[in-house]
Parts: C-alpha cells; sequence; structure tokens
C-alpha cells in the first residue's frame, strides 16, 4: 500500500487533469490508450516490488504490450506479482476521476492476495486469500459484502457491450433488457469496488488480462461473491480467453448466465 500511494503521489496525481496530448499513445485500438502516468507509475512499482519480492515474476500491463511473452510465464511462476498501474486509463486521460491501481500476488497460479487503490480519494479495497475483504481508508476499515441474491429484473450489473464479438452484440443487448439496469465504466478497478460493495449485482467481462481480474475476483470472492467463466470453469490468473461472470451468490450466477444466454 506504501509503494502504490507513493508511485500514484509521484507520477499520477501530478499529471491527472493536465494530461496533454503529446502524453497520450494508443495500444491495440484507438481508445486503448497509455499515457506517461502509466509508465511511470508502473516503472515505479516495478522497482519498488523488485525490492520486496526480489525472486517474483513481474507481469506489468505496459511490460507485456512491449513484450507479450513475458505473460506466458505466468502459468508457471512459483511467485508473480501483478500490475496495472493506471486502471481506466481513458477516463484518467480525459478528466474522469474513474480510476485506480490495481496490483495482485499470485502464488503457484492462484491468486493470495490483491489491492486495489483510489489516487483521488486515497482509499484501498484489500484482500488475502481466505481472511476477507475490506475497505482500507486512512481513518477506518470495514469489511465488503456483496449485494443480496435478488431477481434478475431487479438487478444492475456491468456489460461492456462493446468489447464483445460484433456477432455476439445483438443477442446481448437483447438479453441486457431483462435487467433493471447495465452500464460500463470503463475501469475494472471502479466496477469491483462496486460489485464487491453491494452497489451493483453483477458484472461480465469480454476480456481476461490478469492485471485487470487477478485481484478483484479475489476480492470479490472474499466479500462472499461467486465467479466462474460462462463456460462454468473456475477463473485462473493464467486464463487469457473466455468471458467472466461475477455475482452475489451460486444461485444468482446461474440465473444471470440463463438470462444473458437463453432465449
Amino acid at each position: 500500500m506504501e509503494d502504490m500511494r507513493a508511485a500514484a503521489g509521484a507520477e499520477i496525481l501530478p499529471r491527472f487533469l493536465g494530461v496533454a496530448a503529446e502524453g497520450i499513445r494508443t495500444k491495440t485500438a484507438p481508445d486503448d490508450l497509455v499515457t506517461d502516468a502509466d509508465l511511470g507509475a508502473e516503472r515505479r512499482l516495478g522497482e519498488a516490488f523488485s525490492g520486496r519480492f526480489p525472486e517474483a515474476l513481474l507481469v506489468g500491463e505496459e511490460a507485456v504490450s512491449a513484450d507479450p511473452a513475458l505473460l506466458a510465464r505466468l502459468a508457471h511462476a512459483d511467485l508473480a506479482v501483478l500490475i496495472d498501474p493506471v486502471d481506466g486509463t481513458w477516463n484518467f486521460a480525459h478528466g474522469a476521476p474513474l480510476f485506480g491501481m490495481i496490483v495482485a500476488i499470485v502464488s503457484g497460479g492462484e491468486t493470495v492476495a490483491g489491492l486495489i487503490h483510489y489516487p483521488v480519494t486515497g482509499d484501498f479495497l484489500a484482500a488475502r486469500k481466505g481472511l476477507g475483504a475490506w475497505h482500507i481508508a486512512r481513518d477506518s476499515q470495514t469489511r465488503l459484502a456483496v449485494a443480496p441474491p435478488s431477481p434478475v429484473g431487479e438487478m444492475h450489473g456491468f456489460v461492456p457491450l462493446h468489447m464483445f464479438p460484433a456477432e455476439d452484440q445483438p443477442a446481448y443487448a437483447r438479453h441486457l433488457l431483462r435487467f433493471a439496469r447495465t452500464t460500463t465504466w470503463r475501469c475494472s478497478a471502479y466496477e469491483y469496488r462496486a460489485v464487491a460493495t453491494g452497489a451493483m449485482s453483477f458484472s461480465l467481462n469480454a476480456e481476461l488480462k490478469p492485471w485487470d481480474h487477478a485481484a478483484g475476483v479475489l476480492i470479490h470472492r472474499e466479500a462472499g461473491g461467486y465467479g466462474a467463466l460462462l463456460s462454468g470453469e473456475a477463473y485462473r490468473p493464467s486464463m487469457t480467453k473466455g468471458r467472466l461472470l461475477l455475482a452475489p451468490d451460486a444461485g444468482s450466477w446461474e440465473a444471470i448466465a440463463q438470462s444473458l444466454m437463453e432465449g
């Protein structure tokens, strides 16, 4: 947490609301952005975690963008640290304060600790396997709990429709009308905050980038939630393909999955 606060203070917050066009670059698509804040924060966190965990494999979002082969090593690493230096870069680059920093510790292919930091507000979500999930502010700690089960028609959830293949979007769009409301905030850090605190009931993710999901899945599970791929397979940080659904419990997961896929 100290390392994340320090990186945010040195590399991210000074650049927020002052991102110039020359400091923004695209990666895989026009809205897949990287900024100087992403690069600087990942470099600073990498240096800090190399000191704390000298034996660990460091897997940063921007490092993998430069060297995709790095990601293949995650499944076989005894210990790894996943780093998303600025999650919600599009929001950050356009002056919206919905962005965060995500770090996960993976041991033997399983996430054992996760942290999400919100630089603008200064607080964290944190979890360790078997020890619960917590909201941590400077002067308080509160245990997290997911939303209670409810009928599908009363559920609010996150579904990034634009990220699904074009041929699948019409069917998903029709099925989303079965829920009370669906949206996307373009930021996994804040979407995991909403589902882990009970503000939203569910989330469906179209892509499995480990720096986006490893910490959040653990936090959600430790807050009492249930998650799996739509195939029914349990999530693992080394996964790169599949559609990940998180819900308040196993029964809700089944009801949501049926509503998204049937009819």
